[in-house]
C-alpha cells in the first residue's frame, strides 16, 4: 500500500459521527464530585441553567439541543480536572456569540474572570476583513492575543474544537475538508506545542479522517488486518518486561499500545515507506515512581531486548519546550518486531498527557506558575512580539505555522547553557534566540570554536557562540535561509524600518527638489495646506507623505504643486515652475528604496536614467538597456538622476568571458579579478562546443573606470578569447 492516494476522496467514512454520545449534566455533575468541591459544583450547575436558557431554540446542525455541544466541551475540561471558572465558561464560551448575552451581563452574573475567558473564546466572526482567509487569520490573531492574557483561553478553545470534530459527520464535505485542515495545521500543533499529547492525538487522528477519508480507511484497514497476528507479540512483551521489572524489585506498569493512525501516516510519507515497512507500529509505555527508577528501568529493559542503536532520546535530561519528559529506546523484540518504548514517572505521563492542563490537576484554583506555565507564557509573549511585528493576520498565522513545527535541536552557549530551536536552524536563528540585538549586530560565529559562515545549519551538541559588530546590520539574503519566526520576523521588522527610513528620506529629496522649482521649501508651507491636503491623501502625518513619494506612489512634481497655490483675483491657481529640475544623485548607501536594475546592473559612470515602480521607489536603468523601450511608454514615472561623484560604494555587474577549455582556466581568471580588489559574488559556466565556454563572473565594482582595468587585466590571459559586459 502506497501513502499517496488519489485525491478525489469525496467518499464518506463510516465512522465519522454526526451526533457524539449524550453527556448530561447530570454525569457532568457526577464526575466533577471526585475532585471539585460541592459550593463549586452548585456555580457549574448554575453556569448550566444560565446557558440552557440562553439557548433555548437553538439546535446544532446534526439536529439535538444546541446546550449539549457546551456541556460535552465541559466533560473534556473535567477530564483534565481543570478549575470552577474554565468550566463555567466552558458551558457559556459560545452565548456571547450566539445570544443576546453581553460580557457585561457574563461579568454581573459569574464575576470577571469568567467573563473574560468567554470573550477570549467566542469566535468573532463580526470582522471588517476584506476576505475569508483574512477573517480566518484575524479571528485566529485575536485568539492567541487573548490566550497572553489567560492560557485557558486555548485549552477551552481545544477542548471545542475537539467536540466539533468528534461530530463534524452533520456538515456538509467542504465545509468539513476546510476544518479538518484547520485543525492539523493549527489547533494540533498548538495542542502538541503547549504538550497536551492526548488533544492532539485526537485532534490529528480526526483531522486525518475527515481531510482524507480514503487514506484513513486504508490505514485503518491494515491495522486491523495485522491487529490479530501481533496481539500474542504484545501480550508477549508485556509479560517479559513486567516479569523481569519485579525481579530486580521496580515497581512499574506496562501499557502496550498501537500508534495512533495519523502518525503511521505521516512516517509513510515523510519517509516514503508502504505500510509494511513501518516496523514500530506498536509501543510501550512504562510508567514507574521517580526520575532515577527510570534510568534504572532502562538499564533493564535493555537487558531484555537489544536497543538499536542511535534510537535513543533523554528528554528527562533534556525536555521539550512543551515540558515534555521520558526516556525514548526503540528495541527489538520478538521475531525481529521493532518496539518504541517510553519510560517516565508518573507525574511526568500526566504533564506528557495534560501539558499545560497538569497545572490545575495539581493546583486547582492556584495559579501560580509551573515550569510548563512559564514556558508556555514564554511561547505567547514571543507570539505577541511576533504579532506587532507581522505585516497582516494572514503574515502572522503564517509565521505562527511555521512556528509549530515540532522538530527541535539542542545547541549550548559557550557558558554551558542549552538552547532549543526549531530544526534546521542555522547561526543567525541562534543569534536572534539569544536577543534581538545580537542578531542584527550577528557577522559569523564559532561552532566548537571553528569560524562557520552564518548560514551554518546547527546540530545537535554543537557550542555555538556569536561574534557581533557595532554597525552590523541584518542582510537580507538571510530571509532565504533561517527557520525559526523569532529571526525571521525581526530581519523583516529591521528591513522594513530602514526601508520606510529611507522612503521618507527619498521622498524629502524628491518633493524638496520639486518645491525648489517653485522657489520655495517645504518648511515654507503652510500648515493648513500640508494638513488639508494630508486629509485629502487620507494620511496622518507629514512622514507618512514623504514616505509615499519615495515609494513611487506618489509624484514628487503633482505634489509640489498642490502645495503651493495662489490666490489671483479671487480664483484658485497654482504658480508655475520658475527653475528648471535639478538631477537627484544617486549614492550607494540608499539600497532599499533606489534599486540597480538586474536586467543591465548600471554602475557609476554609465548613462543612466530613473522609473518609478509603485511601492518599491526608484529603479535605476542604464541608458542602454532593452527595457527602456517599455519605460518610454510613461514618461510621467520618470526621474532625472546622476551619479554623486562622491560615492564610494561598490555596485555589482556581469561581464561575460570566452575561454578556450583548458586546465585551470577558471582559477586564473578569477585570480586576476581577486588581484584587482574586486569581490566575485557568482560563477556561471557555460560550454559552448566543447573546445570554448563560457565564464560569466558577477563581480563588485566601484566605476566603470574600476571594471575596465578589470577587464584589461583579464584580457592578458591567453587562454582568453573575447571579455564584453552585459548590459541586458
Amino acid at each position: 500500500m502506497q501513502p499517496t492516494i488519489s485525491c478525489s476522496e469525496k467518499t464518506n467514512v463510516t465512522n465519522l459521527p454526526t451526533v457524539g454520545p449524550r453527556f448530561l449534566i447530570s454525569d457532568l455533575c457526577a464526575f466533577l464530585e471526585t475532585y471539585l468541591d460541592p459550593k463549586l459544583i452548585k456555580v457549574v450547575y448554575h453556569a448550566y441553567l444560565f446557558g440552557a436558557e440562553a439557548h433555548e431554540g437553538q439546535h446544532r446542525r446534526s439536529g439535538e439541543p444546541y446546550i449539549y455541544h457546551p456541556i460535552a466541551v465541559a466533560k473534556i475540561l473535567a477530564e483534565m480536572k481543570m478549575d470552577c471558572n474554565s468550566l463555567v465558561a466552558a458551558i457559556l464560551h459560545d452565548v456571547i456569540e450566539d445570544t443576546n448575552i453581553s460580557k457585561d451581563d457574563l461579568k454581573a452574573l459569574f464575576g470577571e474572570e469568567v467573563a473574560n475567558l468567554v470573550d477570549g473564546v467566542s469566535k468573532l466572526t463580526h470582522l471588517n476583513t476584506k476576505n475569508k482567509a483574512e477573517a480566518q487569520a484575524e479571528n485566529f490573531q485575536k485568539m492567541l492575543l487573548a490566550m497572553a492574557n489567560d492560557i485557558r483561553v486555548i485549552i477551552i478553545k481545544l477542548s471545542d474544537r475537539l467536540h466539533n470534530m468528534r461530530t463534524l459527520g452533520a456538515m456538509p464535505l467542504e465545509k468539513r475538508r476546510r476544518i479538518a485542515r484547520e485543525t492539523l495545521e493549527i489547533y494540533a500543533p498548538i495542542a502538541n506545542r503547549l504538550g497536551m499529547n492526548h488533544i492532539r492525538v485526537d485532534l490529528e487522528d480526526l483531522g486525518f479522517a475527515n481531510l482524507y477519508p480514503m487514506r484513513y480507511q486504508v490505514i485503518t484497514n491494515e491495522l486491523n488486518k495485522i491487529r490479530g497476528s501481533r496481539k500474542e507479540i504484545i501480550k508477549k512483551i508485556e509479560l517479559s518486561i513486567g516479569r523481569r521489572l519485579r525481579q530486580e524489585n521496580l515497581s512499574a506498569k506496562v501499557i502496550g499500545r498501537e500508534k495512533h493512525i495519523f502518525s503511521i501516516y505521516k512516517k509513510m510519507k515523510n519517509k516514503k515507506l508502504n505500510f509494511n515497512e513501518i516496523l514500530d507500529v506498536y509501543a510501550f509505555r512504562i510508567i514507574v515512581d521517580t526520575p532515577d527508577t527510570c534510568y534504572r528501568t532502562l538499564g533493564v529493559i535493555h537487558d531484555v531486548y537489544r536497543p538499536v542503536p542511535g534510537r535513543f532520546k533523554d528528554y528527562i535530561a533534556i525536555p521539550k519546550t512543551n515540558g515534555y519528559q521520558s526516556l525514548h529506546s526503540v528495541l527489538i523484540g520478538p521475531h525481529g518486531v521493532h518496539v518504541e518504548v517510553q519510560i517516565r514517572s508518573e507525574e511526568m505521563n500526566n504533564i506528557a498527557e495534560s501539558g499545560i492542563a497538569a497545572h490545575w490537576l495539581y493546583k486547582t484554583g492556584d495559579l501560580s506558575e509551573n515550569k510548563q506555565q512559564v514556558n508556555a507564557n514564554e511561547w505567547l509573549r514571543n507570539l505577541l512580539a511576533m504579532q506587532e511585528k507581522s505585516g497582516s493576520p494572514i503574515e502572522f498565522i503564517e509565521n505562527v505555522k511555521v512556528d509549530l513545527f515540532p522538530d527541535e535541536v539542542y545547541v549550548f552557549t559557550p557558558t554551558g547553557e542549552i538552547m532549543v530551536l526549531a530544526k534546521g536552524s542555522t547561526v543567525i536563528d541562534f543569534a536572534y534566540a539569544i536577543h534581538s540585538d545580537v542578531g542584527n549586530a550577528c557577522v559569523s560565529a564559532r561552532i566548537d570554536r571553528r569560524m562557520t559562515p552564518q548560514s551554518t545549519i546547527l546540530l545537535n551538541g554543537q557550542t555555538v557562540e556569536i561574534i557581533t559588530k557595532a554597525g552590523a546590520h541584518p542582510n537580507p539574503s538571510w530571509l532565504n535561509f533561517v527557520v525559526t519566526i523569532k529571526a525571521r520576523t525581526s530581519i523583516r521588522s529591521y528591513l522594513k524600518s530602514c526601508k520606510e527610513n529611507e522612503s521618507i528620506k527619498l521622498g524629502k529629496r524628491l518633493l524638496e527638489q520639486a518645491l525648489t522649482a517653485y522657489s520655495t521649501d517645504l518648511s515654507s508651507i503652510p500648515y493648513d495646506v500640508v494638513t488639508a491636503l494630508l486629509d485629502e491623501l487620507s494620511l496622518k502625518k507629514v512622514e507618512s507623505l514623504l514616505s509615499e513619494i519615495g515609494l513611487g506612489n506618489h509624484s514628487a512634481p503633482l505634489i509640489a504643486r498642490r502645495l503651493v497655490p495662489v490666490t489671483v483675483d479671487g480664483n484658485s491657481d497654482t504658480l508655475q515652475p520658475k527653475a528648471a529640475h535639478v538631477p537627484l544623485l544617486i549614492q550607494g548607501t540608499e539600497g532599499m528604496v533606489i534599486n540597480m536594475a538586474k536586467c543591465c546592473r548600471p554602475i557609476p559612470g554609465d548613462p543612466i536614467f530613473g522609473f518609478f515602480s509603485a511601492g518599491k521607489g526608484i529603479v535605476i536603468h542604464h541608458q542602454s538597456c532593452k527595457n527602456i523601450a517599455i519605460y518610454k511608454k510613461r514618461p510621467d514615472s520618470w526621474v532625472e538622476i546622476q551619479w554623486d561623484e562622491s560615492d564610494q560604494s561598490e555596485y555589482t555587474t556581469e561581464i561575460y568571458i570566452e575561454v578556450s577549455n583548458q586546465r585551470g582556466v577558471l582559477a586564473l581568471v578569477a585570480f586576476a579579478i581577486s588581484e584587482m580588489n574586486s569581490n566575485i559574488d557568482n560563477v556561471h559556466v557555460e560550454d559552448r562546443d566543447g573546445l570554448s565556454s563560457t565564464i560569466i563572473f558577477t563581480l563588485s565594482v566601484k566605476n566603470r573606470i574600476h571594471l575596465a582595468r578589470i577587464m584589461k587585466r583579464i584580457r592578458l590571459i591567453k587562454t582568453v578569447m573575447k571579455i564584453y559586459r552585459a548590459k541586458g
